[in-house]
């Protein structure tokens, strides 16, 4: 829901479904997206058949799945099928390592803006008395 909010605040026309959204509505809608966030928590969900040719895909999901080539025996994958959609999207966010980063440095950013908002309202009350 933020991702909607952010690029309707841009003019974009944003389509919000979800994983209960019929599967011929929701190919329909994806055939003609330009940009794609996927986010429903189902590892290989999104089809690249399903996308239009050139499209961008900002797979938000992250999941573990079994792989005993893995020490710990899982890897994380996103809700994109990576192979197929990389096939038809112009460009796509991995998983690990895509929009993961971001969120961490954003995080990070908000609690420096309410640490310098909180300490200066701190002085603020101080020099006020």
């Amino acid at each position: 829901l933020p991702m909607s909010l952010l690029l309707s605040r841009r003019d974009a026309t944003v389509t919000l479904a979800h994983s209960k959204t019929p599967p011929k509505q929701l190919e329909e809608l994806l055939a003609a997206a330009d940009i794609v966030v996927v986010a429903v928590g189902r590892p290989g969900f999104l089809k690249g058949e399903w996308l239009k040719p050139g499209s961008v895909v900002i797979d938000v999901g992250i999941n573990p799945i079994p792989d005993s080539t893995k020490q710990s025996g899982r890897r994380l994958v996103g809700d994109c099928d990576f192979e197929s959609c990389e096939q038809t999207a112009r460009l796509i966010t991995p998983v690990p390592g895509g929009v993961g980063p971001m969120t961490i440095a954003m995080l990070l950013q908000n609690t420096l803006i309410a640490a310098i908002r909180a300490t200066s309202d701190v002085e603020t009350q101080q020099n006020s008395r």
